[in-house]
């Protein structure tokens, strides 16, 4: 009889390669936030996948870049952080958009650590081939990689097979969480991911990253089926608060309703939210604001 395996993956990489998308295609649940603008993952987060037989916890992480404020600091530490006790580590690439200088600096970064790294290739949907596999070639020169394996995270291709790889390097280990549980991320912090994730998709460029969310209130109703949840959009200059609600209130209808949805399908119940809009003039300097809005302190 074979024994049960477990462990921990973190998966890395530059901004906007792919990685949330990625654990989100490999747990069957949208979990992690995506748009398509860089350093859309602010905090490391963990989600579950469980089968007969293992457990691989997956460690999403914030975009590695070069950090312009103390948030920019937090989501590099947060990244790095996340390597040590891993059983692997999963370099993701963006092959269709190019292999570049931050991917390179990554994997000279990791010939220094001593767990097993995989170079993942995304986005094979829309990528060159021959171009492709020229890049990967040299990143693997340059790098120390234990594995490769080439994916869309998008369409799902080759996402079996990498789970399939990644059982190969897990020890026999405990179920570290129950089988119905697919991420350690706290309902509150879900639910402002969310509305982020609104504001990241629908905003003008220079607006969303200077953006929290904070959830002030979830209640459920004792009277119907049905989850109250208030919300605060966090801008940083007095400015950006009117493009966030747009004329006559339009955009910010528009970001509600879209995370609405969204966290409808999540909780399992119809969502009354409302949401308000504030300023906190450079809040990602402010290490208590960040705190405020979940940010976790050891990483400060």
């Amino acid at each position: 009889m074979s024994k049960f395996k477990s462990g921990f993956v973190a998966i890395i990489g530059r901004s906007n390669v792919g990685k949330s998308t990625l654990m989100n295609t490999l747990i069957g649940e949208k979990i992690a936030i995506t748009s398509d603008k860089p350093q859309t993952t602010r905090n490391r987060i963990q989600c579950v996948l469980t089968r007969e037989g293992y457990q691989i916890v997956f460690v999403d992480t914030p975009g590695i870049h070069k950090p312009k404020n103390k948030l920019g600091e937090y989501m590099v530490r947060a990244a790095e952080n996340s390597l040590s006790d891993m059983e692997l580590v999963l370099l993701v690439v963006d092959v269709a958009d190019g292999i570049g200088q931050g991917d390179r600096m990554i994997a000279e970064r990791l010939k220094e650590i001593s767990v097993p790294v995989m170079l993942v290739a995304n986005k094979m949907d829309i990528a060159n081939r021959e171009r492709a596999q020229e890049q990967i070639e040299g990143l693997m020169k340059l790098g120390k990689f234990d594995d490769t394996i080439e994916v869309s995270a998008t369409i799902g291709t080759n996402v079996q097979e990498l789970e399939k790889k990644l059982v190969n390097y897990l020890p026999e280990g405990p179920k570290y969480y129950p089988d119905d549980m697919i991420t350690d991320q706290p309902e509150r912090v879900i639910l402002s991911e969310i509305i982020r994730e609104k504001t990241l998709n629908l905003l003008k460029e220079e607006v969303p990253h200077g953006i929290g969310v904070e959830i002030e209130k979830i209640e459920d109703r004792e009277d119907k089926e049905l989850t109250e949840v208030m919300a605060s959009i966090i801008c940083e200059k007095a400015s950006h608060k009117g493009i966030v609600i747009g004329k006559g209130g339009k955009m910010l209808k528009e970001i509600g309703s879209q995370a609405r949805v969204d966290m409808e399908r999540f909780l399992g119940i119809q969502v009354y939210l409302e949401i308000f809009v504030k300023v906190k003039n450079d809040w990602r300097n402010d290490i208590n604001t960040m705190r405020d809005l979940g940010y976790n302190s050891r990483e400060f």
